[in-house]
C-alpha cells in the first residue's frame, strides 16, 4: 500500500479547503487549551487529512473537528483503554495509514497518555510528527511575570495531603520556577500546603486560560492562599506558577572554612575551584581569600 493518501477537503470558515495528503506515520495535533481560535492552520489541514484521529474523548474533539469542518473519524485512546486501543492503532499504521494523536486541550503528551503510543511507534520504525501550538504551561509561564529561563514542570500534586506535602519538601530546593496543574476543588487546600512548603514565594494563579473568564492573580504564595481559602473563584482549571527560591549568599566564615579543608587536601589552584563551584562565589575573590588563608592570615 502507498504511504501517500488523496487529498482530503475541510471548511474552516465555511469554505472548502483542500488538506494535502499526509505521509503514514503518527502525528501529535497540539489543539486548543480552551478557545477554538487557537488552533493552527498547519493543525486543521492534519486533522483533516488524517486517516483516523486518536482523542482522549471523542465529544470534547468532536466539538473542535465540526467548528472547521473536519471530517475525519474519530476514536478514542485514553488511560483507561490504551491496553485495547493502542494495538489497534499499531495495526492502522501497519497498513499505511497517517493517525493523529490529540489530547482534550493543549500539546498531546504533557499529562496525558500519549507518551506510550509514541514510544511504541518509534520503536516499530514509524515517523512521528508533532504539529505544535497551544500550551497551558508555557502560556501560564509567560503571563506569570516570573522568571521564565529556567522552570520545572511538576503535573499534578497528589491529592492526599501528606503525600503533597511530602512532595512539596522535595519540590522546595529546586532552583527553576514551578509550574503546577491543579483542579478548583483542591486549589485552596493545595495553595496552603504550597505557602507553608514555600514560604513567601511570589506565585501566579491561572484560571480558565484564553477562555472567556480567564482569570490571573498574582501575590505571594500566603496571600494568594487565603484569597483562596476566603472563597475566591474556584470553578475552571488552574495552572501554578511559582517563583524559584532566593538564591542564599553563602556566608564568608562558611568560605573560609571550605577553603581551609579544600587547602588540606589540595593545591590552591583547586581548592579555589572546588569552593567558587559550590558557592557560586567569584573565582577571583575566592582566589584572593584563599592566598590569604594560605599564608596564615585571617583577612581582617
Amino acid at each position: 500500500m502507498s504511504d501517500r493518501k488523496a487529498s482530503r477537503q475541510y471548511a474552516p470558515m465555511g469554505t472548502m479547503i483542500e488538506a494535502p495528503a499526509l505521509d503514514a506515520g503518527l502525528y501529535l495535533v497540539a489543539t486548543p487549551i480552551g478557545n477554538l481560535g487557537d488552533v493552527s492552520l498547519r493543525g486543521l489541514a492534519t486533522l483533516a487529512a488524517a486517516d483516523v484521529i486518536a482523542c482522549e474523548d471523542t465529544r470534547v474533539t468532536r466539538k473542535l473537528t465540526e467548528r472547521y469542518g473536519v471530517g475525519a473519524p474519530l476514536t478514542a485512546y485514553h488511560e483507561h483503554n490504551s491496553d485495547e486501543a493502542l494495538p489497534k492503532i499499531m495495526a492502522r499504521l501497519a497498513e499505511g495509514q497517517a493517525i493523529a494523536l490529540v489530547s482534550d486541550a493543549g500539546t498531546p503528551l504533557v499529562s496525558d497518555p500519549g507518551y506510550r503510543l509514541v514510544r511504541a511507534a518509534v520503536d516499530a520504525g514509524y515517523p512521528v510528527t508533532a504539529v505544535p501550538g497551544a500550551s497551558s504551561v508555557l502560556t501560564a509561564l509567560s503571563l506569570a511575570g516570573l522568571p521564565t529561563d529556567r522552570f520545572f514542570f511538576e503535573g499534578f500534586l497528589p491529592p492526599k495531603q501528606l503525600a503533597r506535602q511530602q512532595r512539596i519538601a522535595q519540590l522546595a530546593a529546586i532552583p527553576a520556577t514551578l509550574v503546577l496543574f491543579e483542579t478548583g476543588p483542591r486549589v485552596a487546600a493545595s495553595l496552603a500546603d504550597l505557602a507553608a512548603g514555600l514560604g513567601p514565594r511570589q506565585a501566579s494563579v491561572c484560571r480558565e486560560l484564553t477562555k472567556l473568564h480567564e482569570e490571573v492573580r498574582r501575590g505571594d504564595l500566603a496571600t494568594l492562599a487565603q484569597d483562596y481559602a476566603e472563597g475566591a473563584e474556584s470553578r475552571g482549571e488552574f495552572v501554578l506558577v511559582i517563583a524559584p527560591p532566593a538564591e542564599q549568599k553563602t556566608a564568608d566564615s562558611d568560605i573560609d572554612a571550605m577553603l581551609r579543608d579544600a587547602l588540606s587536601r589540595v593545591s590552591v589552584k583547586d581548592a579555589v575551584g572546588e569552593v567558587a563551584s559550590a558557592t557560586g562565589r567569584a573565582r577571583r575573590e575566592v582566589y584572593q581569600r584563599a592566598l590569604e588563608l594560605a599564608k596564615g592570615g585571617d583577612g581582617d
